[in-house]
């Protein structure tokens, strides 16, 4: 990639896993859904007007819009708000790449390998590990609302695949303006509309600070710059990386907060950690015979 290259996926890695200490930040005292609205309405408005919107079937950009906005970060934001560690969350999001690879299998015909077998059992045995052995300091509720969450994010990368040779970057940018307003609706039936109309009045500095962040920062300069990288050097070679953003997020929710990790968390994350690096890097290192034994053509 050369050293440029590097440096900025190294940024937009470092952007993304402060990005979990900041959605922790903006939710307190404020209606995570409504912020979460307010983080895809700044995303979406003013770069719409200068993005053309991408070359995908309206179904694609709904179904992307509502997959991401609402389920995968509606979830997210509810899911911290409700306790979960911004570093954990950081690192349970990942299970995504689980999830897509078996909806692959079921919707897409794609065949799953023996290393993403092991890979899966591995990083939801952590997540049982944590459950069981983290002391009550993780809520069935947060966990659960983050596994369906990841589902969401996954639904939406199987929607990346349905539309071809779209735009990523414009596909985002665009299905941004679709998410506020179910969010918002949501936000005011679970936080009631007393307590978003407050926060869209009186909301603080750090509110907004926090709310440009995520969606300028996080959204619109993130995904920009890692689809121009993804363009110029290849998914192979820049998605790996993403492996960073858990790494960033464990550690500055950490320093931030101050979050410790008792051993059920640490063995827990360890084999989701273990379980995620086999199923990105195991096609290398597991046994040739099962290697050979594989069809020739890509594979996911």
């Amino acid at each position: 990639m050369g050293t440029r290259g590097l440096l900025l996926a190294l940024m937009i890695t470092l952007i993304w896993g402060l990005n979990f200490v900041v959605i922790k930040w903006s939710v307190e005292g404020a209606p995570p859904l409504l912020v979460a609205a307010l983080r895809f309405a700044v995303a979406a408005v003013p770069a719409v007007f200068f993005v053309r919107r991408p070359a995908v079937p309206a179904r694609i950009l709904w179904g992307y819009g509502l997959a991401v906005g609402v389920v995968q970060f509606g979830l997210l934001y509810l899911a911290i708000a409700l306790g979960l560690n911004a570093g954990l969350a950081s690192l349970l999001m990942q299970i995504q790449a689980f999830f897509t690879a078996l909806l692959a299998a079921a919707f897409l015909r794609e065949r799953i390998q023996p290393w993403q077998v092991a890979g899966i059992a591995l990083a939801f045995a952590g997540m049982a590990t944590i459950g069981l052995l983290s002391g009550g300091q993780v809520s069935v509720l947060g966990l659960g609302l983050t596994l369906v969450a990841a589902l969401g994010w996954a639904v939406s990368n199987l929607l990346v695949r349905a539309a071809g040779g779209a735009n990523v970057f414009s596909l985002v940018v665009w299905s941004s303006l679709i998410a506020p307003v179910p969010l918002t609706l949501l936000s005011g039936v679970v936080s009631g509309w007393d307590a978003v109309a407050h926060t869209l009045l009186h909301g603080g500095w750090e509110l907004w600070a926090a709310v440009l962040y995520m969606g300028l920062g996080n959204t619109v300069l993130g995904f920009g710059v890692w689809s121009l990288l993804i363009q110029r050097h290849g998914a192979g070679r820049v998605a790996p990386l993403s492996l960073l953003v858990p790494v960033f997020g464990l550690v500055s929710s950490a320093l931030l907060y101050h979050e410790v990790f008792p051993p059920g968390k640490v063995a827990g994350a360890a084999l989701i950690a273990v379980g995620l690096l086999l199923h990105v890097f195991g096609r290398r290192v597991w046994p040739t015979s099962s290697r050979a034994a594989r069809p020739a053509g890509p594979h996911p």
